[in-house]
Order: C-alpha cells, then sequence, then structure tokens
C-alpha cells in the first residue's frame, strides 16, 4: 500500500527533480492537468483508442470464438495458430508495426499497392491514420486472446439447446442472437471490464511504435504519465495524473461489476 499512499501525497506537491522544487501546492496540479493542451490530447486519445479498441474486441472476438466453436478438421491447429499474435510481446509487435506502416518499404502499402500502384500513405505521420495505426496493432495482437476466453464461455452452452431451436426452425443468426448471445454476455460484459482496464493503461504500444507522435496526438495517458515523470522529472504533476487514471479505472470497475449483477443469463 505505500507506493499508493506515497503517490497520493505526492500529487499535492510540486517535485520536480531537475529544477529542485518540492513545494505544497494543493489541487493545483490536478487543476493544471485540465489546463495543459498535451494532457487534453492525451485524454482525447485514450478515449477513442479505449472506445475503439474495445468495440473491436467484441465485435471480432465474438465473431471469431464462434468461428473457432465450429467443429472442423485441424481445430486444436487452428487454435493454436490463432493465438501466436497474443503470446508475442507487444514491444517486438510495435516495433515490427512501425516498420510495417512506413511508406516506403512497409508491408501494409505493398499489399495496398497491389490493387492500388499509386497508393501513398505515411500512416504514422498524419493524426488520423495514426489513431488507426495504434488501435488496428492492438486489436491484431489481443483480439486472438479475448476471442479464446469467449469461446471457453461457449463450451458450457449445451448441445441440447442449439437441437430444439433447429427443430423450431430457428436459423444460424437467429440461433446466435436469441441463444448464443445471450448466455455468453455476462462472459463478454466480464472480459470487457478487464481488458478495458489493460487498454487505459496502456503504454508499450504508444512507446514502440509512435513514441506519442505525431507530435503528441497519440501519447496515452499512461505514456503521458511515464514521460512527466521520467523525462521532464515532474514527479507531482505525473502522480496527480496517475490518481486521476486510478480513480477513472476504480468507477469504472465499479459501474461494470454493478452491471454484471444486472446479467440473469
Amino acid at each position: 500500500m505505500y507506493p499508493i499512499f506515497e503517490t497520493f501525497r505526492v500529487s499535492f506537491f510540486n517535485v520536480n527533480l531537475l529544477r529542485g522544487i518540492n513545494e505544497f501546492v494543493g489541487f493545483q496540479n490536478y487543476i493544471n492537468i485540465f489546463q495543459d493542451p498535451k494532457m487534453i490530447t492525451s485524454i482525447k486519445f485514450t478515449v477513442i483508442f479505449v472506445v475503439g479498441s474495445m468495440i473491436g474486441h467484441i465485435v471480432l472476438g465474438v465473431g471469431l470464438a464462434v468461428l473457432l466453436n465450429v467443429k472442423m478438421a485441424g481445430q486444436k491447429v487452428l487454435r493454436t495458430i490463432v493465438l501466436l499474435p497474443w503470446a508475442m510481446p507487444m514491444v517486438v509487435i510495435a516495433i515490427a508495426s512501425k516498420w510495417a506502416f512506413n511508406n516506403d518499404y512497409g508491408i501494409v502499402n505493398d499489399f495496398i499497392r497491389w490493387f492500388n500502384p499509386g497508393f501513398n500513405l505515411d500512416w504514422l505521420v498524419h493524426t488520423e491514420t495514426a489513431w488507426l495505426a495504434v488501435i488496428a496493432v492492438d486489436l491484431w495482437k489481443d483480439v486472438p486472446f479475448f476471442a479464446i476466453l469467449v469461446l471457453a464461455g461457449l463450451q458450457f452452452i449445451p448441445t441440447d439447446m442449439y437441437e430444439a431451436a433447429k427443430i423450431d426452425g430457428a436459423g444460424p443468426i437467429q440461433t446466435f442472437f436469441k441463444i448464443t448471445l445471450p448466455l455468453i454476455s455476462k462472459n463478454i460484459l466480464i472480459l470487457s471490464i478487464f481488458f478495458t482496464m489493460w487498454r487505459l493503461t496502456s503504454f508499450d504500444i504508444v512507446y514502440a511504435m509512435t513514441s506519442g507522435g505525431p507530435g503528441e496526438d497519440t501519447a496515452l495517458i499512461a505514456y503521458r504519465i511515464t514521460t512527466e515523470a521520467f523525462t521532464n522529472l515532474n514527479t507531482g504533476y505525473a502522480a496527480s495524473i496517475a490518481i486521476v487514471l486510478f480513480i477513472v479505472m476504480a468507477i469504472l470497475s465499479g459501474l461494470s461489476m454493478y452491471g454484471a449483477k444486472k446479467v440473469n443469463y
């Protein structure tokens, strides 16, 4: 508990190791968070990153889980192959992705040029495309793991229910929305809680892939905390950002757990 209490205490001080400053400022660090243009940019991208990533995780993860649940030859091998991206360290993936999205020699533009020879785009140079690239890499890395966990929930659905639905004339789409999705909804919700927490504290993908660029446009909140603490040595301000992030995560977690209790399936 000591590091948590110490972070909370330091957040009320203006601590700058470069200038040798250590003075009590009360809530000024917290006020500065919402007056700092760089921090506002970080908050904006963090919201876009978390929302975009989680929508992708739920849609693609559930779809992939249903696909992996279909009985076919080589099913176990396929599940193992799908998990390979998740097994790789994010730093390695982010560095490789930095090369992959390069306009001159990147594999992404190389593939697009098969269909559009004149295509040119520096993905990580422009704000919107850098956002898309970071979210896409995050999805490629973690959607397989999300899907495998959803797949575990699918395994507990009795086959008798599907057989009864088939006898009643229900098609695949009706079966999915009336049986499969309701029965795994609590599983999806609980997984979404933890994956959202992980997204909020993401650091390595931005550190290795964009270094917060272009400018400060892809600097996630966790990356901003690290920059303020270990680059600018402004530890008081960094501590206040960390406390705000902790409070946000606690509130979201509490609301999500409350919602999970309300799901009756």
